[in-house]
């Protein structure tokens, strides 16, 4: 950690250990993960007490946002301010992204005796939906593999792009849930997929030749990388029904879309 990162943490956990609204500060984002930049903010999440919290609900205000003890250039502290049971609810229920974002986050202080416990939990990767996230995946690779065709014989760049880009996505996806790591969302996500010990020979080359020059060839040169890499498991249904019950018929089991998971 940079040493001005440490000074704005040390600076705002001595503000907040009297304040007693709060019970607790974490620190998350590239800062906790080891891969800042000099000018990098300081991600955080604030547990606030009960009554704190109510009353941020009232008012909406969740966002966490100082400019005040950052002295390094472009310099702020960015978060959100949660209660311990948003905490239990992300270990209990939690999406990926919601889980990766506590990916080697540390505890600056803490009044809540168990927060490290909670914590762990949210970690972990949630094994007994590794089988059907995989052949949700697949389907929607599937699906997009066949998009892409289809946007060029229609000269479709935005379908062409939106395919290409969905395509990546949902094979990346799968390899990331054979290897039990948690989608960290769009930002970190190649980071991860770079990271991944197994993977397809030249897959990170394969995605950077496709996302440069969209088309058919590319496309089945990822899609070959991918389900040549091993026996995947499959929808029962079929793709085609799995694909369309989580593309398009989500909202009536009140479910985000399964890359959102």
């Amino acid at each position: 950690m940079k040493e001005h990162h440490k000074q704005t943490i040390s600076k705002l956990v001595n503000e907040m250990k009297n304040d007693s609204r709060y019970l607790a500060l974490i620190i998350g984002g590239s800062i906790a993960k080891g891969r800042e930049l000099e000018n990098s903010d300081v991600d955080v999440i604030v547990i606030a007490t009960e009554e704190e919290f109510k009353r941020r609900q009232e008012t909406k205000e969740f966002h966490y946002f100082r400019t005040d003890l950052s002295d390094y250039p472009d310099g702020y502290i960015d978060g959100s301010v949660v209660d311990i049971n948003f905490l239990h609810e992300i270990a209990e229920r939690g999406n990926e992204p919601s889980r990766a974002a506590f990916i080697g986050a540390f505890i600056a202080f803490s009044k809540i005796p168990e927060l490290e416990n909670v914590i762990s939990k949210i970690r972990e990767y949630q094994h007994s939906e590794q089988e059907q996230k995989i052949q949700s995946f697949y389907a929607h690779l599937e699906a997009m593999r066949c998009g892409i065709p289809e946007a060029e014989k229609r000269n479709d760049k935005y379908l062409l792009m939106w395919a290409t880009n969905e395509l990546v996505m949902y094979g990346g996806r799968m390899i990331l849930a054979h290897n039990k790591i948690l989608y960290p969302y769009h930002k970190w996500f190649m980071w991860e997929l770079r990271n991944a010990k197994e993977k397809p020979d030249n897959l990170i080359e394969i995605i950077d030749t496709l996302l440069e020059k969209p088309s058919s060839e590319h496309s089945e040169q990822f899609c070959k990388a991918i389900l040549d890499f091993r026996d995947w498991e499959k929808p029962p249904e079929g793709w085609v029904s799995r694909f369309r019950e989580e593309s398009e018929w989500h909202w009536r089991k009140g479910s985000a879309p399964i890359k959102d998971q």
